[in-house]
């Protein structure tokens, strides 16, 4: 698999809610803060969007599409100063897909979904996305509202193997988000100039030479790769390679690669049987120590203790 599917089958997508919003008047609901990521596609009206820890309000006008990947409790509303009622009084006794109406709707009509992560390092995507994740692009809107709309759909008038159509709509709506934002950044890059697109390895697969060296390493983590032979992979010099690959991804290419080697080696303790004896030269380490010492240096514990700590 590339990079992105191979870490966001690490962190195992799960639960998963979508509901509409049609509402009228002045209104405005609180939404308490939750780890994951909500997406919002607003469908026509307008809103504003209060997050709890940033004062400062923003609007979301009709056609608007945007991923809130940051866990914040957040405010939603006709106008930023209005006092909000939490937002479980209106959702508790929706069904999934379904559509809640709000003093008598017609002014603000839009889908909104949340997805819930059950693998154990979500930060290591939620943590290097931005606090709110735009998409732009009109094509792109329109393919996110239609995947949102047909998982509604699904939800909405249950049909057989309708569940599990839905979870791998919903699936795939996720990776379209990241993909098409990715995209976004890295064409709005190209057309400036700027190479500010971000820091972190998420931003760093829309390069062409550091995504292949970043996809080489999650390819054959086992690999004794080096600087140099990643460099060469990527057609570039040592030197120029590991300053640009620091740069994008936030960190050197040696300690990515040991990072996602223990990250893998994190999941199988949890969900194989594998003994370290098997996973450590499945990762490129020769001896168990040497791989143990890894581990608690980037995990913070031993590989003992981090599987009895998260069994």
């Amino acid at each position: 698999m590339d990079p992105l599917s191979d870490t966001l089958a690490l962190l195992k997508p799960r639960n998963y809610m979508f509901h509409g919003l049609d509402a009228g008047g002045n209104w405005s609901m609180h939404f308490e803060p939750r780890q994951g990521i909500r997406c919002y596609v607003l469908l026509s009206g307008q809103f504003w969007l209060t997050l709890d820890d940033i004062p400062e309000a923003v609007l979301f006008k009709e056609g608007d599409c945007f991923l809130l990947p940051g866990g914040h409790g957040l405010t939603l509303g006709s106008a930023p100063t209005l006092p909000a009622i939490d937002a479980k009084t209106i959702f508790s006794d929706v069904k999934e897909g379904g559509l809640v109406t709000y003093n008598g709707g017609g002014a603000c009509y839009g889908l909104g979904g949340f997805f819930e992560f059950s693998g154990r390092h979500a930060s290591i995507l939620l943590g290097v996305l931005p606090t709110i994740v735009h998409i732009r692009k009109e094509s792109d809107k329109n393919t996110l509202r239609r995947s949102m709309e047909q998982i509604m759909q699904e939800l909405r008038e249950p049909q057989p193997g309708g569940t599990l159509i839905a979870q791998y709509l919903s699936s795939l709506m996720l990776v379209q988000a990241l993909r098409l934002f990715l995209f976004e950044r890295a064409e709005a890059s190209s057309a400036t100039g700027s190479t500010d697109v971000g820091a972190g390895w998420i931003y760093a697969l829309a390069d062409k030479q550091v995504g292949t060296a970043i996809s080489a390493m999650h390819e054959n983590p086992a690999h004794k790769w080096t600087i140099q032979s990643l460099a060469s992979r990527s057609c570039m010099s040592r030197s120029t390679f590991a300053m640009k690959f620091k740069n994008l991804v936030g960190e050197p290419p040696m300690d990515y690669l040991t990072r996602w080697r223990m990250l893998l080696a994190g999941d199988r303790l949890l969900n194989s049987d594998d003994t370290i004896s098997v996973i450590a030269p499945s990762l490129g380490y020769h001896s168990e120590s040497a791989f143990s010492t890894a581990f608690k240096r980037v995990m913070q514990c031993s590989p003992r203790e981090y599987k009895a700590f998260y069994q």
